[in-house]
């Protein structure tokens, strides 16, 4: 306070000063046991704060480092990794006992929300009075730890926790029962199983590889380079055979949980090896899409569904998983 002018401009004795902030730390103390549980310090009449004051304390309180964050993912919510949080600590550049307070905050939402029913961010929000942006980062990682998606191999430690928070979005959006139902019953931690066992109904487009190439490489030629179009005429089977073997397992629990890592090595890896750039990513995405969607096939409104379905997370998480 003295260094920024404050106590000139105050007109206070600095002792008076240190005295002020002694007393807000220890009014800090008594106030953060209420902050474990939010709805206690909304109800509490011991101390006066305006709304909006208690508001940002709550915010802050509950914020959470993405690199921090990104570090939690995958790991056992356990107090043998509490006591390991040093690593984390110096890896992140974060302090140490900010490391704790976000693990703790992350641990605690987990155990009262995971087997809330209706939508992860809404029931946050509701008992933690925390923003929606702040809600849903809680509820990604909420989400990843009820599933137990793998994050943490090698291979996708490049991945950011951004990155896996839109993917975690979108498949909570698309691929679990909240996507056609409504009402507290259903979940957005629990994966819709009826769609996923009937995704192994688009094992019959593999019989389509011809005119799927063809209407791929109509719509790819006019924009892209002539050595990016030759070896995509050349690798084109392997690419549609993995995102078409990928449906096709994801009924399977091992298979769903390691979705990031499939993509990562069935797809994203050899399209760097093949100097893809992350728009000629997008654009095959979309054209490949379109092309199963523009096919005549039988049964063609059912699958075209599925496929739609199945094709608005993998094009996400593809997008977000490219990095060059």
């Amino acid at each position: 306070m003295k260094q920024k002018g404050f106590v000139q401009f105050l007109g206070a004795p600095i002792d008076l000063i240190a005295s002020d902030i002694l007393d807000h730390y220890r009014t800090y103390s008594l106030i953060e046991r209420l902050l474990h549980a939010p709805t206690k310090l909304l109800e509490q009449s011991c101390f006066q704060l305006e709304p909006n004051t208690r508001d940002f304390i709550i915010e802050k309180y509950y914020s959470i480092d993405d690199a921090v964050a990104r570090e939690i993912l995958g790991k056992k919510l356990s107090s043998r990794y509490r006591k390991d949080l040093d690593e984390v600590a110096e890896k992140t550049g974060a302090k140490l006992k900010s490391c704790r307070r976000q693990f703790d905050n992350v641990k605690r939402i987990f155990k009262i929300v995971e087997e809330l029913p209706g939508n992860i961010t809404n029931n946050i929000k509701q008992h933690f009075n925390i923003s929606d942006e702040l809600a849903k980062k809680y509820a990604t990682i909420v989400f990843l730890a009820c599933l137990r998606f793998e994050t943490s191999k090698k291979k996708l430690q490049y991945l950011t926790f951004a990155d896996l928070f839109a993917c975690s979005q979108a498949i909570m959006i698309y691929w679990t029962y909240t996507y056609q139902h409504t009402g507290p019953e259903y979940y957005d931690t629990e994966m819709d199983k009826e769609f996923l066992l009937d995704l192994r109904e688009l094992r019959c487009l593999l019989d389509k590889e011809k005119e799927i190439k063809h209407l791929v490489c109509m719509r790819l030629k006019p924009v892209l380079l002539e050595r990016s179009f030759h070896e995509l005429d050349a690798n084109f089977r392997s690419y549609w055979r993995a995102l078409i073997t990928i449906a096709c397992n994801l009924h399977r629990t091992r298979e769903l949980r390691d979705l990031f890592l499939d993509l990562c090595e069935k797809l994203v890896e050899p399209w760097r090896q093949n100097g893809w750039t992350r728009e000629q990513v997008n654009k095959f995405l979309s054209a490949i899409t379109q092309g199963v969607l523009d096919l005549e096939i039988s049964r063609d409104q059912e699958t075209r569904c599925l496929w739609d379905r199945y094709m608005q997370v993998i094009s996400i998480c593809l997008d977000k998983m490219y990095h060059i």
